[in-house]
């Protein structure tokens, strides 16, 4: 049993709870999913939970946390220290540090099966390649891989399905509903969401970030977010119908004031009457409407519209490799008007490289504005630089143009004057986006574009890429962003 009682998360140096007062048990075949807009504390109140020392020079922890000592934790981004270790070493040791190599091969044929299951190849293990090399959907199967061997008796996992296959999400689905152990786990995909979660935990930031909510239901993500949605319609139509009431109710009050006013002045005692009943009226409460996180919001304006017959890509390639290892053979690729494309296959086909090798050609076209957003944000974003001098870069919007925006993709003050390192991925995401549409660009390269987002935020950026008035040429694995966004798929077969 996973028991949390009074659990208190505080940024330090400010006011600012993520976490107020949380209790939480977690039993066996307990799932819960963390869902919340980005910069919540989702990623925090995991790492809280491993007593991870590299929260606290941000945040103070008060509370009663029991876990188990063996808990498999599954992070956010593989750190870059093992990125540069061969595979044969990650599986070794059980820590950078490590100086004696961890016993993981004693049952073999368990690793075999494992590695089966994920579809990696055991030999693998054999090779010289660094971690590095590979693809970011191999290098959360092999994180699954070693969390799996060690038979935790707790599970956290952070984003897993983040660069995911998706025959490699299906398997991550049914491992959690098959798995007996607690599971508590942040992600944003709405599908693995909906089937596999049996509860659900809210970390809500409110009134501009002053105020927190944390709520916990033993539900399914489909029931919990229709539960909510009518609650909050409830709330708002008792609301309205009682302050319409209320203010008829004063109207007729007022008619019948003035007209004794007007024919007979002498009636003081009922004009009294009427007076405190006024008083009583607007004294009265209503209902108030339930305080929720209000939605992101982003208007695009201003981009030249692609004309429908206009050729955006015309691309053939007879090989696609990387590091002289042949990936995939005879590419065609064809993007015509508004289309917007998916790429999608299984991790390691090549997806990224061919993206790559499109946005370099594209780079060479010069009547249209290509704007790109890598699997890796660093490999643009420079972390030391503030959030409003990478958006005002090389575009003529003002400052206060600029800050109103970020507003609608729910910034404080605050994190607007932040470096970018301070960020969640989620809020890197919402700025590389933001700067694109500032950069007016109207043919958009997008590498996983969903895959840090909030699953509240993801319908509401659907919607926008749905209807961007260019082109868009994307890899994804999000299952409702293909189905929803995307008029045209490409599958790449790995060779």
């Amino acid at each position: 049993m996973i028991e949390i009682r009074n659990l208190n998360i505080k940024l330090r140096n400010s006011d600012r709870y993520l976490i107020k007062d949380f209790n939480l048990i977690l039993n066996n075949k307990d799932k819960a999913a963390i869902i919340g807009e980005e910069g919540n504390g989702k990623t925090t109140f995991i790492k809280a939970l491993i007593f991870s020392k590299d929260i606290l020079n941000y945040v103070e922890i008060e509370g009663i946390i029991n876990v188990p000592k063996n808990i498999g934790y599954l992070e956010q981004n593989l750190s870059k220290l093992w990125q540069e270790k061969e595979l044969r070493e990650f599986f070794l040791k059980d820590t950078l540090t490590s100086e004696e190599n961890y016993e993981i091969y004693e049952d073999y044929s368990n690793l075999s099966s494992i590695f089966n299951s994920l579809g990696l190849d055991l030999d693998l293990l054999e090779s010289e390649r660094k971690i590095s090399t590979f693809s970011g959907g191999e290098k959360v199967k092999f994180q699954l891989a070693k969390i799996m061997i060690k038979n935790p008796e707790f599970l956290i996992l952070d984003e897993p399905t983040n660069d995911l296959d998706i025959e490699t999400l299906e398997f991550l689905e049914d491992f959690i509903n098959n798995t007996d152990i607690p599971i508590i786990y942040v992600s944003h995909d709405e599908t693995l969401l909906e089937n596999t979660a049996n509860m659900i935990i809210h970390l809500e930031q409110l009134k501009r970030k002053t105020d927190v909510r944390n709520t916990v239901s033993k539900i399914s993500y489909k029931d919990y977010v229709e539960t909510r949605r009518k609650i909050i319609e409830k709330s708002i139509q008792e609301h309205n119908s009682e302050t319409k009431n209320k203010k008829e109710s004063l109207k007729k009050l007022n008619k019948i004031k003035d007209k004794i006013v007007a024919n007979n002045p002498e009636r003081q005692n009922q004009l009294r009457s009427l007076m405190a009943e006024e008083k009583r009226l607007e004294k009265e409460s209503v209902t108030e409407k339930i305080e929720t996180e209000d939605q992101i919001f982003l208007k695009i304006s201003d981009i030249e519209e692609i004309p429908n017959s206009k050729v955006i890509l015309d691309m053939h390639l007879d090989e696609l490799d990387v590091n002289e290892n042949i990936l995939a053979k005879d590419i065609n690729l064809s993007i015509i008007g508004k289309e917007k494309l998916v790429i999608f296959g299984r991790n390691g086909s090549g997806k990224t490289t061919l993206l790559k090798n499109i946005l370099e050609k594209l780079k060479q076209t010069t009547n249209i504005k290509v704007g790109y957003m890598p699997q890796n944000y660093d490999e643009i974003l420079n972390n030391y630089s503030k959030v409003l001098d990478f958006l005002s870069e090389n575009n003529e919007e003002s400052i206060t143009r600029i800050r109103s925006l970020l507003g609608m993709l729910k910034f404080t003050s605050e994190e607007m004057l932040n470096d970018i390192s301070s960020l969640s991925g989620g809020q890197k995401a919402k700025i590389f986006l933001l700067k694109m549409f500032l950069d007016k660009s109207n043919v958009l390269v997008l590498d996983e574009p969903t895959r840090n987002l909030s699953p509240l935020s993801n319908p509401v950026i659907r919607k926008i890429l749905k209807e961007y008035p260019g082109s868009i040429i994307s890899v994804s694995h999000d299952r409702k962003y293909i189905e929803e966004v995307c008029d045209t798929k490409f599958f790449i077969e790995k060779r």
